[in-house]
């Protein structure tokens, strides 16, 4: 699958791993950025 994206915003997800997660407590896509230097509790948001 090819994704494109703008030159700004590649800055920011450069080495992002999108997962799948199935648990009991949780279903859903879990995003894994290493440019990430903290996030808040509910997984929504985060700064880089």
């Amino acid at each position: 699958m090819k994704i494109f994206v703008d030159p700004k915003s590649f800055l920011y997800l450069a080495g992002m791993v999108l997962d799948f997660e199935e648990t009991l407590m949780r279903q859903g896509f879990n995003f894994i950025n290493p440019n990430s230097t903290k996030s808040c509790g509910c997984g929504s948001s985060f700064s880089a």
